[in-house]
């Protein structure tokens, strides 16, 4: 039998005691939902509700998980171990805060922003100061969120909402500092509200990432066909193909998942599978995405939904040595002025409460307060991800800011094309910049209030390099979800003087070709009818528009095929042009530019079909040095070994085959055979050197995050040293572990990265 507890939630199904004693039977409802009907029928009721006792030991072991990984989070995600790189003072850097208006502070002040919100986070682990460390962690995390849209997410939104409602919450009231210095908080209840925001803001992001998957492209597999190749899933390839792995474990289980671990988490009967399922689930994200601590928040989050004197039955099987350092788990909690009672009978003689009785048996204003709070925060929480209507300026392809909307992975994009034009308004003069030029962000292209703010800046550092009144044009060329490769904005407006608003919106935003989905389909039967070396683009254009391309001479098989449409194709050197038909295919000229027009009344489709015959030619050689080398491994080779590939004898022996080899392929063939076995060796290493590996990697991680915020607060308190010896400094923070295997430094493998 399960332990009665002390007091339960809305979310959390009521069962055994209660503060003021038994009741003999409880109804049906409240038995599944842990309240009554009447406790719904008016404000009175709902406020007692609401505050009601509770154990506060799920939300202080909670509170304590929640501090301990933010403190980790802000050396990683939040960028202290590279603060440095990102905040670098006087460069000429473009960036994209929410308000245009905020700006980074100098470099050394931002690493005192990130120590408060470092302290923050650790006091609220320890319940130290604990309003006030709240205060500090919320207060700086939001700024930083604030100064750097390409940073969204939507976890990283989540996590700045947990610490908005522990900051309100009553999270000190177990295992904290607070209570050992305060006696009427240590071990006092808390309020049920405190415990129903954070579970519903829980509930939310399941259930609403799951009503965002309902989308046609993730319940037809687009949006994450990438992830079936893992090797996470290779256990479901025993029994299915990667295209129903595909489709069933990644998408249809994702969407499954989402959609009903709010709900399993809610029930008694159901709350041990749905355990099991959603860590499951969280483990296996944390090893397929970058997601820093949000696997772990979500795994943190998960026993909330359990009876919240759960801590007090767990630690309380451990032996009683460790229990100095583990959550108490006696006596029971103490009554606090946060909650409301019930009448109870009177405990003195003449029928009166006794004087130390002190209890609130009727809501105050505080309650109430409460109350209103909660339910207006999730009215906002619930209407937050369909609110798109009012931002429209932030609407593009999909809807909406970047991380609200609990929108996740449900959209995978690739950029196949992005050139940018800037004008002289004075001359005329046309250039070009470089992709991401004085940004070291690529979201820009995505989103339409990026771009706004990109060209603007752009327009000013443009000027100091004599370019008048620049005029900036974009042509950025993207696929969503395996669709065709297509303008996402028009490439004819100028950025710069673009009108733009965020409550209307985007003019010059062109719309995505949803009409051309089911070509997708079709995109699978002409890869699958290629060649291991043949590859494919599939491009969508407007009417009126055309695409410039040039062809590398590497790419000696290029031809361009109608799929939809009508084309007329422009040889520039030739000055020549050709009209193409559906079906129609034409074969471009390697090392020459090229002009695609869309000449037809609607969107044109086409197709370019290359080979890489440097690559084809490279990987025929290698076959041949791969053949060879087997031949002498297994002593079978007859012929003499050229003197020019006796390296491969060296190698077959388990020799160095030296530095002296003369053959450019024959390199190219012996870097590539070490790195493969590098990465196999890497992949196939014993579970301690994996650990070994990784706690070295977040040692050297902490360790330049630490010295390089010593040498901040030591500049902002002493002032600058010489430069010289700033740089000694910066030097010995950025030492890291030599990378060397065994068998050959793998910086001799980096020209590998360059074929």
């Amino acid at each position: 039998m399960e332990k009665p507890v002390e007091d339960v939630d809305t979310v959390s199904s009521a069962r055994g005691r209660h503060v003021q004693g038994s009741v003999p039977q409880d109804s049906w409802m409240k038995r599944v939902f842990g309240f009554e009907k009447r406790d719904l029928t008016s404000w009175e009721h709902l406020v007692c509700l609401l505050n009601r006792p509770t154990d506060p030991a799920a939300l202080g072991t909670f509170r304590f998980l929640f501090g301990l990984l933010m403190a980790v989070d802000i050396t990683q995600e939040r960028g202290l171990s590279h603060l440095d790189y990102k905040y670098l003072d006087g460069a000429p850097v473009c960036r994209f805060p929410l308000f245009n208006f905020l700006e980074p502070l100098p470099l050394d002040w931002m690493y005192l922003v990130y120590v408060v919100m470092f302290l923050g986070a650790v006091g609220i682990m320890m319940g130290c100061f604990y309003r006030f460390s709240c205060f500090m962690f919320v207060s700086c995390y939001w700024y930083v969120f604030f100064l750097d849209k390409t940073a969204w997410n939507n976890h990283s939104y989540l996590y700045g909402l947990i610490g908005f409602q522990l900051t309100l919450m009553d999270a000190n009231r177990y295992w904290s500092i607070d209570g050992l210095w305060n006696a009427k908080k240590k071990n006092a209840h808390v309020p049920l509200w405190n415990y129903t925001i954070i579970r519903a803001q829980i509930f939310i992001v399941y259930f609403f990432a799951g009503i965002k998957k309902l989308d046609s492209d993730w319940v037809g597999g687009y949006s994450m066909q990438y992830l079936a190749h893992h090797w996470l899933f290779d256990p479901f390839k025993l029994i299915l193909p990667v295209e129903m792995v595909n489709l069933l474990v990644v998408h249809g289980g994702g969407l499954i998942l989402d959609l009903t671990a709010g709900y399993l988490l809610f029930f008694d009967a159901t709350r041990p599978f749905a355990m099991v399922f959603v860590s499951y689930f969280h483990c296996m994200n944390s090893q397929l995405f970058s997601i820093g601590m949000f696997a772990y928040t979500m795994l943190a989050t998960s026993p909330l939904f359990c009876y919240p004197d759960w801590p007090r039955r767990f630690f309380g099987g451990f032996p009683a040595a460790l229990r100095a350092v583990l959550p108490p788990t006696e006596p029971a909690p103490q009554s606090s002025a946060s909650c409301v009672y019930r009448e109870t009978p009177p405990s003195t003689a003449d029928g009166q409460r006794s004087p130390s009785d002190s209890r609130p048996l009727k809501p105050g204003r505080r309650h109430k307060f409460a109350t209103l709070f909660t339910l207006l925060y999730l009215a906002e929480q619930l209407f937050l991800p369909y609110s798109h209507f009012i931002t429209q300026g932030y609407n593009n392809w999909t809807n909406g800011l970047y991380g609200y909307s609990w929108d996740m992975m449900v959209h995978s994009r690739s950029h196949q094309h992005v050139k940018i034009t800037y004008r002289d308004g004075k001359t005329g003069d046309i250039g070009y910049l470089n992709p991401g030029v004085f940004t070291q962000s690529r979201r820009w292209k995505d989103h339409g209030d990026m771009l706004k703010q990109y060209a603007t800046c752009l327009s000013r550092n443009l000027v100091h390099y004599n370019v008048t009144d620049p005029q900036i044009f974009f042509d950025i060329w993207v696929s969503i979800n395996e669709r065709f490769q297509q303008r996402i904005f028009d490439p004819r407006v100028d950025i710069v003087t673009a009108d733009w608003s965020p409550f209307r919106p985007n003019p010059w935003l062109m719309p995505l070709l949803v009409d051309l989905s089911p070509w997708r389909t079709k995109f699978q039967e002409i890869e699958g009818s290629l060649d291991n070396q043949t590859e494919v683009v599939f491009i969508a254009d407007f009417p009126g528009l055309h695409l410039e391309n040039y062809v590398s001479k590497d790419l000696g098989n290029t031809s361009v095929q109608v799929l939809q449409g009508q084309l007329s194709v422009e040889i520039v050197e030739e000055n020549t042009n050709y009209t193409l038909l559906p079906g129609d295919q034409m074969k471009l000229p390697a090392g020459a530019y090229h002009k695609v027009y869309t000449v037809s009344d609607q969107p044109s489709c086409y197709m370019y079909i290359y080979v890489n015959t440097t690559e084809a030619a490279l990987q025929k050689n290698f076959t041949k040095l791969f053949e060879l080398q087997e031949r002498i491994r297994n002593g079978t080779e007859t012929e003499p070994v050229p003197p020019e590939l006796q390296p491969l004898v060296s190698v077959a022996e388990g020799k160095d085959p030296g530095v002296n080899v003369t053959d450019p392929v024959l390199r190219i063939f012996l870097r590539r055979q070490q790195r493969m076995q590098d990465v196999k060796k890497h992949r196939e290493a014993p579970l301690i050197e994996r650990l070994h590996r990784f706690t070295v990697k977040k040692y050297y991680m902490i360790r330049r995050s630490f010295l390089m915020t010593a040498i901040a607060m030591r500049n902002l308190m002493v002032g600058l040293p010489p430069l010289e010896q700033l740089t000694q400094e910066v030097a010995y923070a950025n030492m890291k572990e030599p990378q060397i295997t065994p068998d050959e430094p793998l910086k001799e493998e980096g020209g590998h990265l360059e074929l």
